[in-house]
């Protein structure tokens, strides 16, 4: 009893510390200037790994017709209290590389960090410090779908968000044509897999890719960077980031047509 009692009381703190660093006042005008770009009205963006919701809001206030997948029920309840647009289709699955059933593993203590990936989170706290006091103490049965089925039933995003813990490349192998742009979690510890998900992009197509720090909202490099360049800059380390996001545009994107 006292157990479960104390994994509610590290859940709800955090929780709160999560509501504060996605929902804290002024961010969503800064997501917003940051996916003006990628997303037109009308257009359709994808959010896989929801969690509370903030990029969601940010796709739908630029006018997308969003459809986010958040597999934690609890994550989901906030995600329908805090965005309430009802034309924003929430499902309760994650995304990998075939449909089907996994487990996903959650830390309680930190409610939006979940995951597929067993190997990433069983060596990820050994590699990055900041998740070495993390830990994975629930289980939950989720569906899977792919990003291939998605497109298939709600057509072409403009844009994908991916972040998933170190499940970002085996949810871009479900994907087998070259949408216009996407994001990716990266990580210090397991930058192998952001190689994975560059590879696979330079499969599918020509990409340029820059980079988001953190929560920040504002892209690192002036000039998008090649496949290339961007795979030497993961070789050297990432410049020690602890972790942020890569972001892929195609090469026909209007946003690189002044900077190739």
């Amino acid at each position: 009893m006292r157990r479960m009692a104390l994994q509610r009381l590290r859940s709800a703190g955090g929780l709160a510390r999560s509501l504060f660093i996605y929902w804290r006042p002024g961010r969503q005008r800064g997501l917003q200037r940051l996916y003006q770009p990628f997303i037109q009205p009308g257009t359709v963006a994808f959010d896989i790994g929801a969690h509370l919701g903030d990029r969601s809001a940010a796709f739908h206030a630029l006018g997308a017709k969003v459809v986010a997948l958040e597999p934690q029920p609890g994550l989901a309840k906030w995600f329908k209290r805090l965005v309430k647009p009802p034309t924003i289709t929430l499902l309760p699955m994650a995304a990998g590389p075939t449909k089907g059933f996994a487990e996903i593993a959650i830390s309680p203590g930190n409610p939006t960090l979940a995951t597929l990936a067993t190997e990433w989170r069983e060596k990820i706290g050994e590699r990055n410090a900041g998740f070495s006091q993390i830990r994975w103490e629930q289980r939950l049965q989720v569906a899977v779908t792919t990003l291939d089925t998605l497109i298939e039933e709600y057509g072409e995003p403009s844009f994908i968000k991916i972040d998933v813990e170190g499940f970002e490349a085996e949810v871009l192998a479900g994907l087998s044509s070259p949408v216009p742009a996407l994001s990716v979690e990266f990580v210090s510890g397991s930058l192998e897999g952001s190689h994975a998900c560059v590879r696979h992009l330079s499969r599918l197509g020509e990409y340029r890719y820059n980079v988001v720090v953190g929560e920040q909202r504002h892209f690192r490099w002036a000039e998008w960077q090649t496949p290339q360049a961007v795979s030497e800059w993961l070789n050297a380390g990432a410049e020690q980031l602890p972790s942020g996001d890569i972001y892929a545009c195609r090469s026909d994107h209007p946003l690189l047509l002044g900077s190739l």
